[in-house]
């Protein structure tokens, strides 16, 4: 499901906005495409260093929308590829998800692991 231009997305600058919904509504996070890590099983794993309202909005509904996109990427119709992923998300804190982030970020405090659903080229 991950294909190759997201990956050639993902290693580009650029912002990612992760949208949740808790009890208070609506909520929007951002982090850096090239924070994200693809797992074995094709989740995208993204540090998280604060996000405690989007963590209690996941632990009140784990459906996640992400956003992402870099203009230096070919896209569908000329320069910019941009990607709508909607899935469930998760919060870890210990194991190889946790540790394989923690080497590269030692700030974070949490994995934020995105088990896609369905992952839309916009651009």
């Amino acid at each position: 499901m991950i294909t190759e231009k997201l990956q050639e997305v993902l290693k580009q600058d650029g912002v990612v906005a992760i949208a949740t919904l808790g009890q208070d509504g609506p909520h929007m996070v951002n982090t850096w495409n090239s924070y994200i890590r693809i797992s074995a099983d094709g989740r995208l794993l993204i540090p998280a260093g604060y996000m405690q309202r989007t963590e209690a909005n996941i632990a009140f509904n784990p459906e996640v929308l992400i956003t992402l996109g870099s203009s230096k990427v070919q896209g569908l119709h000329g320069p910019g590829a941009g990607f709508l992923i909607k899935g469930s998300a998760a919060f870890i804190t210990s194991g190889a998800d946790f540790d394989l982030l923690k080497a590269k970020f030692d700030w974070l405090r949490a994995t934020l692991a995105v088990t896609p659903e369905s992952i839309i080229q916009t651009w």
